[in-house]
């Protein structure tokens, strides 16, 4: 089937509504130290309990009562400094919280360095269950300074926004290079496959085996526009076909030239990895074309600068913040119904046809052998809301859930999240789940990415982290963000 466009402009009734969207308290800048502006805001439902995330701290929380497991978050660096590994106790940010559903564990890669001198770092849990007295974490470190190539003055290239997928095969992590000497440019990208095999049992990992694009890295770089890969990550219990390559897709930004505004493909790449023979492992790239868009805030004479979502603060100087509209969004998630194999992904894209108002564009591929563009849609049902920071899911029924933030100059930043049958994506569900009460007057920086996931047990019930403010944010006050978790399922989804 070739792919079809859906336009979901009009919010409609549809029969089958959602169950009532329960929400809760997540980490707050109150309860992390030093507070910081970069949340991060991400996690996983397990078998057991919701496990988040925030820039420098996790916290678990079981999904019946929603209480927290722990009387206080856990520094993020807690299991690899009780492993004494002293590479990993420097978190650089941008950490991801995944639970392998294939294995029922709980996995958290995180990078670290200091000195240029950088790490991928990657604690799995023995257990399934983070309230057990006999939890601990199989503790990994992986050293990237021969992966990710060098600048013309011999500093190594940052690896930013790493982005972690289970697949059978390998954990696989993507990183982007930035170069620190020219204002931290994005010049290429590392993708690396992990042993997870090897992990999962807490024995010795083959070493990684990664690919880049470049390649070879190029000591002078110039601006690279399909940057921000996103691994497909395992959603369900039922694995992939066996032998099934891993795939990561990125945006294709428009061309650099001052004028140029839309764009109408993404990146796809097929990793391949070959533990026995590694010569044998492959990384191919292909395009897909998709519908013309121009990406989220983009303003093409300073396509770096993102900021243009409003806030309903009258303070002048900073009431525009980030809608990291230039990339796709985690997760690329991935769930294979037996009859098709189906992946899911979305990002922010513009949608006002006078101002720059952003909603969320979302993409299906489906295939047997490199997916292709099945469907896609935009989700702008009102022209008042600026939608972004999205994240996509689907339950064991087909039905696709994505949650976003949303704020205009009359609304503080909240959360909400919208749902649909993939069969008929032309019928949409909006819902709030939680209304933000200020806004974040100081800073442009927000989130920079969210995480929605299904429960492996009924496959039905998503989950949903995003972050907003309880209060005004000004100068001379303290850090204050709130995250909120929210879950809810669709009647048409039969639970296990």
């Amino acid at each position: 089937m070739g792919y079809k466009t859906v336009l979901l402009i009009l919010l409609t009734a549809w029969c089958a509504q959602a169950q009532t969207v329960t929400s809760f308290e997540g980490i707050d800048a109150s309860q992390i130290s030093p507070r910081e502006h970069d949340v991060d805001p991400n996690g996983a439902i397990g078998t057991k309990q919701y496990l988040q995330w925030v820039n420098v701290a996790f916290q678990a929380y079981d999904k019946v009562t929603n209480s927290p497991v722990w009387s206080s978050p856990q520094t993020g660096t807690q299991p690899f400094q009780n492993a004494k590994l002293s590479d990993c106790t420097n978190v650089g940010g941008d950490v991801v919280v995944n639970f392998d559903r294939l294995a029922s564990r709980w996995v958290i890669g995180e990078r670290s360095g200091a000195g240029n001198k950088y790490f991928y770092c990657v604690a799995i849990s023995n257990t399934d269950d983070l309230a057990s007295s006999t939890l601990s974490w199989y503790t990994y470190e992986f050293a990237l300074n021969a992966v990710l190539g060098a600048n013309e003055k011999g500093t190594v290239y940052w690896p930013d926004w790493p982005k972690l997928g289970t697949w059978p095969d390998a954990y696989y992590v993507s990183f982007d290079l930035n170069d620190i000497n020219n204002e931290y440019q994005q010049i290429g990208v590392v993708v690396c496959a992990l042993d997870r095999n090897n992990m999962l049992t807490g024995a010795t990992p083959n070493p990684m085996q990664c690919f880049s694009d470049p390649d070879p890295i190029p000591t002078k770089g110039s601006l690279y526009l399909k940057h921000s890969l996103i691994p497909a990550d395992v959603e369900g219990i039922n694995p992939p076909p066996s032998g099934r390559e891993e795939f990561l897709v990125s945006i294709q930004n428009p061309p650099n030239d001052g004028k140029t505004t839309t764009s109408n493909s993404l990146n796809l790449w097929a990793f391949h990895v070959d533990w026995i023979t590694p010569a044998n492992s492959t990384f191919t790239h292909s395009s897909l074309t998709v519908p013309t868009y121009t990406p989220g805030c983009y303003d093409a004479k300073s396509i770096l600068n993102t900021e243009c979502v409003p806030e309903s603060t009258t303070k002048v100087s900073h009431n525009r913040i980030d809608s990291v509209g230039d990339r796709l969004m985690p997760r690329f998630a991935y769930r294979n119904f037996g009859t098709h194999e189906s992946f899911l992904v979305s990002h922010t894209v513009h949608t006002g046809a006078t101002n720059l108002q952003t909603g969320v564009r979302w993409y299906e591929l489906r295939g047997s052998g490199v997916p292709t563009l099945y469907q896609s849609g935009t989700i702008n049902p009102d022209h008042t809301l600026f939608r972004f920071m999205p994240s996509i899911a689907q339950d064991s029924a087909g039905n696709a859930a994505i949650g976003y933030n949303v704020s205009n100059a009359a609304t503080h930043p909240g959360i909400k999240a919208s749902w649909f049958s993939l069969s008929d994506p032309s019928k949409i569900t909006e819902r709030p789940i939680f209304s933000g009460g200020g806004d974040e007057e100081d800073v442009t920086r927000w989130g920079d990415y969210s995480s929605m996931t299904v429960d492996p047990v009924d496959e039905c019930t998503f989950w949903y982290v995003n972050e907003y403010f309880a209060q005004n944010e000004t100068a001379g006050n303290p850090i204050n963000w709130h995250t909120r978790i929210g879950h809810f399922s669709v009647s048409t989804c039969s639970k296990k």
